[in-house]
């Protein structure tokens, strides 16, 4: 009887730490789902409170690198129209800090450009989770780097004189 009761506490004290690490991962994982699905319901509000007030969004081109208020600048005609842009998970994979209140994903995405890769960074900020970094890019296979390359080679070279530049 005397190891029972041990181990029955032990077992206990297991399940509420794994418990606790999955509810972690099911809130960032739904932070990071409403936010795709208010850019496809074109909800401004829920997107952008849904980042950190000093948050990054990367997107395709060389020249979008937005801190948050310069990238609801951009964003706010796609939203009035009714429809933002429609991101929908196929894979994602989230990491954590020791702390448990920094996370970082990256994900397979299913969107208008077809598959596109994401990646980011969230922070819990006051208790809440929120989009702190954000990269978004356009999936090419290894096998058509070649076609891409030569597709782009012009424009890439103007903004590489330009950054050359600066």
């Amino acid at each position: 009887m005397n190891r029972t009761i041990p181990l029955l506490v032990l077992l206990l004290f297991s399940t509420l730490i794994w418990s606790q690490e999955d509810r972690v991962e099911d809130e960032v994982r739904s932070v990071i789902k409403q936010w795709h699905l208010a850019a496809s319901e074109a909800r401004f509000n829920d997107y952008f409170e849904a980042m950190s007030p000093n948050a990054i969004f990367i997107g395709t081109e060389a020249g979008e690198n937005w801190r948050k208020d310069k990238f609801m600048a951009y964003a706010k005609p796609h939203f009035d129209k009714g429809k933002a842009w429609d991101f929908k998970i196929l894979e994602q994979h989230l990491y954590f800090n020791e702390s448990k209140d920094i996370a970082w994903f990256d994900e397979l995405l299913d969107t208008q450009m077809k598959l596109c890769r994401g990646s980011g960074v969230l922070q819990k900020i006051e208790g809440e989770w929120k989009i702190a970094h954000y990269v978004l890019s356009i999936v090419i296979p290894n096998d058509n780097v070649t076609e891409v390359v030569l597709i782009k080679q012009e424009t890439d070279n103007k903004i590489i004189e330009q950054l050359k530049n600066q």
